[in-house]
């Protein structure tokens, strides 16, 4: 008899992308490496023509066995389980950006989030999709963050995270001249709240401080350069400080990176997308991950896209891809641990006298 839900190894679903793009090599790439199967179960929600199709192109995958479900409560360990989400041929075109592309990645994303739901996988890493066609095909959302936080609870935020180096931000995918007219107060104070509750639930940290940038050039330099940090920004942080959430700013963003002032903080707060993803990416290398923070499930990816220029030619990097099913594997670890510690607020006290946390000399802000 099968091991129930919980009781076996983290259980990853994972969904296949554009299939013209590069999702289905890194899938392949990063499950071709033994230690990978041994960590977890994979079960990938697309196709199994598909992944066949690109494993020939894929230096050492011949050895990478997968078998065909219909469930996820069939996935057998140690090996790449595959859900077929359609039975019908569709041609397959690397490097192509078209339609076909993006109504058989939904069809995937939506049979993956519907499991995830209902808790059938442990947690979700989608592979890159094409949002340039997803309107064509009926998908009215932004992207894949939008999706699953429209089946899900919570709120939804973008988090970018490479080992301690976190970014989130307040503003996603938004043009550059809406940015200062979406942002206010209540809008900075909820993201702020939810970036602090992640912080604690999900990388365990127990009194997390965070940074916000200011908006404007220089802070906005006393106004000279714009209103918002003394308007908007300043006030939010001051209110969340209040309410038990050690946020500090508006720090100016083109210095804050230079100096090395990020690495005193374990998260920092954008105004918007390229004010956080340039250095993030810069930063990280390839190595890392978009979290969506704030929802009662955990789906991480790769913070590229399908990388259409790459596609079939086995050469694309699966770093991004491999450090996504860690981090998702790890958050599912840690927010389980932490949800039972909830419930147990002796087996809490107990692990902090035996681990010496209630030594005050250990800054508040080191992970646990």
């Amino acid at each position: 008899m099968r091991k129930a839900l919980g009781e076996d190894k983290i259980r990853v679903g994972i969904s296949l992308g554009d299939i013209n793009g590069i999702g289905p090599e890194i899938i392949l790439k990063t499950f071709a490496e033994p230690m990978m199967l041994e960590l977890c179960t994979p079960i990938v929600y697309g196709s199994s023509k598909i992944l066949g199709f690109y494993k020939k192109t894929i230096e050492h995958a011949d050895q990478l066995n997968y078998q065909i479900i219909r469930h996820a409560d069939e996935a057998a360990f140690k090996k790449l389980n595959v859900i077929n989400c359609w039975q019908e041929e569709v041609k397959i075109e690397p490097g192509v950006s078209n339609e076909t592309g993006a109504k058989y990645a939904i069809k995937a994303l939506e049979k993956a989030t519907d499991d995830l739901n209902v808790g059938k996988i442990h947690c979700l890493v989608t592979a890159p999709i094409d949002k340039s066609h997803l309107q064509k095909v009926g998908f009215h959302f932004p992207g894949h963050t939008e999706y699953v936080a429209s089946k899900v609870k919570g709120k939804p935020l973008m988090l970018m995270v490479h080992e301690s180096f976190r970014i989130a931000l307040a503003t996603g995918h938004l043009a550059l001249k809406d940015v200062a007219a979406k942002l206010n107060e209540t809008l900075l104070i909820d993201t702020l709240h939810i970036l602090n509750e992640s912080l604690k639930l999900d990388f365990s940290i127990r009194k997390p401080k965070i940074a916000v940038l200011a908006l404007n050039p220089h802070a906005g330099d006393q106004g000279k350069f714009g209103s918002e940090e003394k308007q908007i920004i300043t006030p939010a942080i001051k209110k969340a400080f209040d309410r038990g959430i050690l946020a500090f700013g508006p720090f100016p963003a083109d210095s804050f990176f230079a100096s090395g002032n990020f690495k005193h903080y374990d998260a920092i707060l954008a105004m918007y997308h390229d004010q956080g993803l340039i250095p993030f990416k810069t930063l990280s290398g390839m190595a890392g991950v978009n979290y969506t923070a704030g929802l009662n499930v955990i789906r991480t990816s790769p913070d590229h896209g399908p990388a259409f220029d790459l596609a079939g030619k086995g050469v694309a990097s699966e770093e991004s891809f491999r450090q996504a099913v860690f981090i998702a594997m790890d958050i599912y670890a840690t927010r389980k641990n932490n949800q039972e510690l909830l419930k147990n607020p002796l087996k809490k006290l107990s692990n902090e006298i035996i681990e010496g946390k209630e030594d005050e000399s250990i800054p508040e802000s080191e992970e646990s």
